[in-house]
C-alpha cells in the first residue's frame, strides 16, 4: 500500500538522459505535453525534440542535459498528479542526485518551473565553462568503500600534485571520483591494487562535484541567490550534508556549494529510511537512483515513471491516499 507519509520523490541527475525521454509521456497526457512547451517558450528552441528525436551527441551535452532531465522530471511528476484526477498526495520528502535536485526544489514548491529552469539553464552553462577552464573527467569505482576511496584520492593528488575527489557516493560499492585528467588516471591506475573490482571511466569532460568546479560555483551561488525562493512545503534532503532543508538560507547554502562537494546519495536515503520513508517514487528517466535503492535499503520500495505504464501502474496501488 503507497501512503503519503512513507513516500518520497526523487529525481535523478546527468546521466540518466536518453533520447526518448518524455515522449511517451507527452504524447498521451497534455499535463507533460505542456510542460515541454512551457520550457521551448522559455529556453527559445525546441528542447522537447531534442529529448523526443535527439541527436545523442546533442542531448547528452551538459548544456542540455541538466534542463532535458529537469523538464522530463516535472512534466513526470505533474502527470502523475493528473492522473490521479489531482488528488491530494504530498510526499512526506523529496531528494534529487545532483542536477536533480534543482526538480526537488521545484516540486518541494520551493522555487517555481520557470525560474528553476533559468537557474538549470544557467548551471548547465558555467559548468560547461568550468570544464573548459579547467578540463578534467570522473570514473565510477565498484567494490570499495568510502574510507578506501578518500585514502585512494589523497595518494593519488599527493602523487601527481593535482586533484582527484570524492564526488558522488552512490550506494555501498559504488563511488565515483573526479579531477583533472593526470590524477583521475593515477587514481584509477591504483585502484585495483587498492581493492576495486572495476574501476569506469564516465563519458563526461568536466568534474562535477570537485574543486575543479570552483569558477561554476562562484557564480551559481550568486545565480541562485538572486532567485526568488520560497520556503519548502515539503521537507528537502540536501546533496551535501543529507539533512532537511526547511529554510531559504539552507537553500541558497546548499546550492552554493554543491558544485564543488561530494553528492551524499547513500546517506540521503538513509536519512530518509530514519524519517519512515518505505517507497520511492522516481521521476524523468530511467531507473537509476531505483536501482542505487537496492544497494541502500533492501526493504524499500522503488517506482519509476517515465512512461505511461509507469504511471498505470501507481494509479492502481490500492492506498487511502490514492
Amino acid at each position: 500500500m503507497l501512503d503519503q507519509a512513507t513516500t518520497a520523490f526523487v529525481f535523478p541527475g546527468q546521466g540518466s538522459q536518453g533520447v526518448g525521454m518524455g515522449a511517451a509521456l507527452a504524447a498521451q497526457y497534455p499535463a507533460a505535453r505542456q510542460t515541454f512547451e512551457e520550457a521551448d517558450d522559455l529556453l527559445g528552441f525546441a528542447l522537447s525534440k531534442l529529448c523526443f528525436e535527439g541527436p545523442e551527441e546533442m542531448l547528452t551535452e551538459t548544456i542540455n542535459a541538466q534542463p532535458a532531465l529537469y523538464v522530463a522530471g516535472i512534466a513526470a511528476m505533474r502527470t502523475l498528479y493528473t492522473a490521479l484526477d489531482d488528488a491530494p498526495f504530498q510526499p512526506a520528502c523529496v531528494a534529487g542526485h545532483s542536477l536533480g535536485e534543482l526538480t526537488a526544489l521545484t516540486a518541494a514548491g520551493a522555487l517555481s518551473f520557470l525560474d528553476g529552469l533559468r537557474l538549470v539553464r544557467r548551471r548547465g552553462e558555467l559548468m560547461r565553462d568550468a570544464g573548459q577552464h579547467s578540463p578534467g573527467g570522473m570514473a565510477a569505482l565498484l567494490g570499495l568503500e568510502r574510507e578506501a576511496v578518500e585514502a585512494l584520492c589523497a595518494e593519488a593528488s599527493e602523487a601527481t600534485g593535482g586533484t582527484v575527489v570524492l564526488a558522488n557516493d552512490n550506494c555501498p560499492g559504488q563511488i565515483v571520483i573526479a579531477g583533472d585528467e593526470n590524477t583521475l588516471a593515477k587514481a584509477i591506475e591504483q585502484a585495483g591494487v587498492a581493492g576495486a573490482k572495476r574501476a569506469v571511466r564516465l563519458p563526461v569532460s568536466i568534474a562535477s562535484h570537485s574543486p575543479l568546479m570552483a569558477r561554476a560555483a562562484n557564480e551559481f551561488r550568486a545565480a541562485a541567490e538572486a532567485m526568488p525562493f520560497n520556503t519548502p512545503m515539503i521537507p528537502l534532503i540536501g546533496n551535501t550534508q543529507a539533512v532537511q532543508m526547511t529554510s531559504i538560507e539552507a537553500i541558497c547554502a546548499e546550492l552554493g556549494n554543491q558544485l564543488v562537494s561530494p553528492v551524499r546519495w547513500t546517506e540521503s536515503v538513509r536519512t530518509m529510511k530514519g524519517m519512515g520513508i518505505k517507497a520511492y517514487i522516481e521521476f524523468g528517466s530511467k531507473s537509476v537512483l531505483t536501482g542505487l535503492l537496492k544497494r541502500i535499503d533492501r526493504e524499500a520500495t522503488g517506482y519509476v515513471v517515465d512512461s505511461p505504464e509507469g504511471i498505470e501502474a501507481l494509479t492502481q496501488i490500492e492506498s487511502p491516499a490514492l
